[in-house]
């Protein structure tokens, strides 16, 4: 057993030497073929990174040959699986536009979208992936109707758009704690939530834009001048019932019915 033991490092260390040896005599090659050959094989044994390396050099030089389609499939593929997401979707879309009915048209179309769903970050940050996720997904759907990653495309879908919906509730949350601070940002809150429940009417954050439009407008009546506080109040109450009628359930109903007894004490006045 010891003896095995001190075989086996030697025996992986000439295997990765005879690799490595192959891989530098593949990359000094000028036959396209072998080089492409020997790539499949590297994919297969997920070694992404020889595969990219090989790939770059030689699928302009495939375009127009029988290899040349797949050639540029695996390469964005390689890319994808290496988490590279964004350089996989380069690649993807240049597939897709180069082949538009090549065999792999749907599966290039559906990760490059679902690459940038991945690649997606939290909401606080820059949203430019999660954004084109959504374009390249809702297109992949469009393409192809009837495929069977469509569900998979849909919920990718709903999850950026939720994610994007929280970035502008965060956005609008900050404004509410503003306040006053150097003008109006409870006005700034209200016209965040109502383009968001525009854009997104279908968002689960549907009953936090509504709460917090009504107590924006609480809080903007509040601090009004005197003579806009009955009018400002009157859009409370009215905002009040629509929020119960659309949030029958809500945890929040007890803050709310608390604005409604305020706002309609000055409401008459």
């Amino acid at each position: 057993m010891r003896i095995l033991y001190k075989i086996l490092p030697i025996v992986a260390a000439c295997l990765m030497m005879v690799s490595c040896t192959e891989f530098t005599k593949v990359m000094k090659s000028k036959d396209l073929d072998y080089k492409f050959e020997y790539a499949k094989k590297a994919y297969e044994q997920k070694k992404y990174l020889q595969v990219q390396q090989i790939l770059q050099e030689i699928y302009t030089p495939l375009r127009g040959s029988a290899n040349g389609e797949e050639a540029l499939f695996m390469l964005a593929m390689a890319y994808y699986s290496n988490k590279e997401y964004d350089s996989s979707a380069l690649y993807f879309k240049t597939y897709y536009n180069r082949y538009p009915k090549g065999k792999f048209a749907e599966l290039a179309r559906f990760y490059s979208g679902y690459g940038y769903y991945l690649d997606s970050p939290d909401p606080q940050l820059d949203q430019s992936y999660t954004i084109k996720g959504i374009e390249e997904l809702k297109d992949f759907i469009e393409f192809f109707p009837k495929s069977e990653k469509v569900p998979e495309a849909r919920e990718a879908i709903f999850q950026l758009q939720d994610k994007l919906t929280l970035k502008e509730l965060q956005n609008a949350q900050l404004y509410y704690n503003l306040g006053n601070f150097m003008g109006n940002n409870y006005r700034s809150a209200i016209i965040v939530c109502e383009n968001a429940l525009k854009t997104y009417p279908f968002s689960k954050y549907k009953e936090e834009f509504e709460f917090l439009i009504l107590k924006s407008k609480f809080q903007e009546a509040r601090q009004s001048v005197s003579e806009k506080m009955p009018e400002r109040y009157r859009d409370v109450v009215d905002e009040y019932y629509s929020f119960v009628n659309n949030n029958p359930e809500s945890k929040n109903l007890k803050e709310a019915e608390t604005i409604l007894r305020i706002a309609e004490k000055h409401a008459s006045k």
